[in-house]
């Protein structure tokens, strides 16, 4: 990669890293279900004016949009707002890659392998410690929701892979139009109207820079440059830049949020870490077909889907 190219993925990385950072401060200002919402709806307009028609079917948008939108940003931001620190949501959320393993196995019938399966032994022993440090001084169910949200992402990771989307930022955003609805029904019925009104209301400068930085910033430019790198090289090349996301997101949580990080939880970093990473870049296999080599640039769509499936951003 060029040293330009290297550059933009680490800042890819720093800036999902310190969008659980940013999350947490703007569920200080909206309730979660709202504040999921509104990222999509911010995400979504005006970029949907510019990013040309759907290059997928409708089907596959939709799925998409319910389970990565509603279901995954949906658990995440109510297990944030139950007290799930950011730093450690950075962390437990890579645990998709081991969830999108098994749904691959499972729906696509991809081989796990020796090195896959060490791979997710290893990320699972990560989340038991994690599990075990949050639990002695936090609040389990924001950590089960958290958990919820990385299997939801793993679902949405394999149903990205079938739609096979030639253009990831294109899907991107008309993926966000979908759950703006759904979460804003949701929100009505859970949180109630004078809740999400008093937050309108009650609308400021911290809040709208929130939700820029969710929606333009992490969303749109994250997706788009991503997507850039990866057109241009292969996915054993990029996709490790992914790793370094709880790095940001746990040293970030640390610097502005005053996060602690325990030795524990350090160790819990280390397994999932090594862990996602056995998971995530060892090549998976169908039964009787061969995996092929990475392109550069082009390549099957299905073969730029996979590798554009391996995102670590929240």
């Amino acid at each position: 990669m060029r040293p330009v190219h290297i550059m933009l993925a680490v800042l890819v990385a720093a800036v999902w890293g310190v969008n659980f950072v940013v999350i947490d401060v703007g569920l200080g200002h909206f309730p979660p279900l709202l504040f999921s919402a509104l990222r999509f709806l911010v995400a979504a307009l005006p970029a949907v004016f510019f990013v040309g028609r759907p290059k997928v079917a409708w089907k596959w948008i939709v799925a998409v949009g319910l389970v990565l939108g509603v279901a995954k940003f949906g658990l995440l931001f109510i297990g944030m707002s139950q007290g799930m620190p950011a730093g450690l949501s950075s962390l437990v959320l890579q645990v998709q890659a081991v969830f999108t393993a098994v749904v691959a196995m499972a729906v696509l019938g991809e081989r796990l392998g020796g090195v896959r399966l060490l791979g997710m032994a290893v990320a699972l022993v990560g989340i038991v410690v994690a599990g075990v440090d949050e639990g002695s001084g936090g609040p389990l169910l924001g950590f089960c929701l958290t958990v919820g949200a990385a299997a939801c992402w793993g679902v949405s990771n394999v149903l990205t892979r079938r739609a096979a989307p030639p253009d990831a930022l294109n899907f991107m955003v008309w993926v966000s139009v979908v759950p703006v609805l759904p979460l804003l029904a949701l929100s009505l019925l859970f949180e109630g109207p004078s809740r999400d009104a008093e937050a309108l209301a009650g609308f400021d400068w911290g809040g709208a820079g929130a939700l820029v930085y969710v929606a333009w910033i992490s969303t749109v430019f994250g997706f788009g440059a991503w997507g850039m790198l990866l057109r241009r090289y292969p996915a054993s090349s990029v996709a490790p830049f992914s790793l370094l996301v709880p790095v940001f997101g746990m040293s970030s949580a640390a610097v502005l949020l005053g996060e602690s990080v325990t030795p524990l939880r350090w160790c819990a970093a280390a397994l999932l870490v090594g862990g996602v990473a056995l998971t995530s870049l060892s090549r998976p296999q169908r039964p009787g077909t061969e995996v092929p080599g990475a392109v550069v640039r082009g390549g099957s769509r299905v073969a730029r889907t996979r590798r554009a499936g391996r995102t670590a951003e929240a």
